[in-house]
């Protein structure tokens, strides 16, 4: 029988934890007009939050919306800066316990993870194994189901106070992304399927902690059930290693069907089976059994990436400590893939300037 937990939502709005919470929220926004005001008068404020949440008055606030075309098209939504703190607070009360259950090669948004574990990990088992799948979920954000979502957060949560409050931030995402999915009937739907709330707003640290919830099932399922040897799993990027082709499909098809009962679908244009040999494409590398290459794609993402930092030290929407900490954190990620040259030619053609000398040279 699940493990269940009680008596959590004291812990959200405890003191230490609302601090802790800020401490964390404003490490990458410092610099953000949201987080400065904030700043101002952060101890009243943190105390206004505190009252709302433990008198059940707490309401999110609107989502500010804009789009990125990479690396695809997508709409972010970003919460304010108060309602983020709430989030991190959330986060850091529920993510030790979930962290238990989380199978061990589940990447995504985890401390001592990360993309660059996530890659090793896939390289490892293309030494280990002949055949990789490599597959995605189609609109995965857009498409999340949240009766589904607090269903399986009630299995373990016996908290009535803290699903209220858990469900009032996953409501505040509904309509969000309404035009970034259109519905498509699942087995067994009526007329009323299609006004099922959907939707995790892109932007916020819940979300990407609800979606490890949300696939922990599938990632069970997939080492459980399907005694699959070798799998990686990076946010909705799955990828799967066996020891022949035939193999590989019947997964394919086991996982397809499964999903259907989370209304989710893979994506049939990005489910490959090739040869381990060949590597495969994940996380902007092309991942072979003995070498790790920058895609073509991801070169010209940090090209763009680059300039748009720029941008917004000029409008200062950033200072220079972010720019060093993004264009590191990039070469860091160059230089797992061999590439960390080609990285500093591209970075030569850009001079970051506000009156300080370049990063990099």
């Amino acid at each position: 029988m699940a493990k269940t937990w009680r008596n959590l939502f004291p812990l959200v709005h405890d003191w230490p934890n609302l601090v802790r919470a800020w401490q964390r929220c404003r490490r990458r926004k410092r610099y953000s007009a949201g987080a400065a005001e904030f700043a101002f008068d952060w101890e009243p404020r943190l105390l206004q939050i505190q009252r709302e949440i433990e008198a059940g008055t707490w309401i999110p606030g609107e989502y500010h919306h804009f789009h990125i075309s990479e690396p695809k098209p997508r709409k972010i939504s970003a919460a304010p800066f108060a309602d983020r703190v709430v989030h991190h607070a959330l986060v850091n009360v529920l993510e030790p316990l979930y962290e238990r259950r989380f199978v061990f090669d589940s990447y995504a948004c985890r401390r001592g993870k990360g993309t660059h574990r996530a890659i090793q990990r896939a390289q490892y088992y293309l030494r280990r194994f002949d055949w990789s799948l490599k597959t995605d979920i189609v609109r995965f954000f857009p498409s999340v189901d949240h009766d589904l979502l607090m269903d399986r957060l009630g299995h373990q949560i016996q908290d009535a106070r803290l699903l209220t409050f858990i469900r009032r931030i996953v409501d505040s995402g509904v309509g969000v992304l309404a035009d970034e999915v259109m519905y498509r009937p699942f087995p067994g739907d009526d007329l009323f399927s299609r006004l099922r709330p959907t939707g995790l707003p892109l932007g916020n640290l819940t979300s990407q902690f609800f979606a490890n919830v949300f696939l922990d099932p599938l990632d069970h399922y997939i080492r459980e059930t399907l005694q699959v040897p070798g799998y990686v799993r990076y946010c909705d990027d799955l990828v799967l290693f066996g020891r022949s082709r035939t193999e590989m499909w019947e997964y394919r098809d086991a996982i397809a069907q499964y999903l259907c009962q989370a209304r989710l679908r893979l994506h049939p244009n990005k489910t490959h089976v090739a040869p381990a040999k060949r590597g495969v494409n994940f996380l902007g590398l092309r991942v072979q059994p003995n070498q790790k290459r920058l895609l073509n794609s991801s070169l010209r993402r940090f090209t763009r990436r680059a300039a748009r930092l720029q941008w917004e030290l000029q409008n200062r929407q950033i200072g220079m400590p972010d720019i060093a900490t993004s264009i590191r954190a990039w070469l860091a990620h160059a230089d797992h893939a061999n590439s960390k040259a080609v990285a500093r030619m591209i970075l030569r053609r850009i001079t970051f300037s506000a009156g300080a000398e370049p990063i990099c040279e």
